[in-house]
């Protein structure tokens, strides 16, 4: 009776969890990768300004 219907919704509702599942983990990639770029530049900066004078007196 009902075993056709069951049937015929599983597949649909695998590939709904997996769509879901696939987008959350691109997403979550993409923010950890710009995070890893923003660290990147922000040590970069600070290598670049290693020991430039930037006290109130210079400015």
């Amino acid at each position: 009776m009902g075993f056709e219907n069951q049937e015929a919704t599983l597949p649909a509702i695998i590939r709904t969890i997996s769509r879901t599942v696939l987008s959350v983990i691109g997403a979550e990639l993409a923010k950890h990768a710009l995070l890893l770029c923003a660290a990147c530049a922000f040590v970069f900066v600070l290598s670049r300004t290693y020991g430039l004078d930037l006290s109130a007196g210079f400015f």
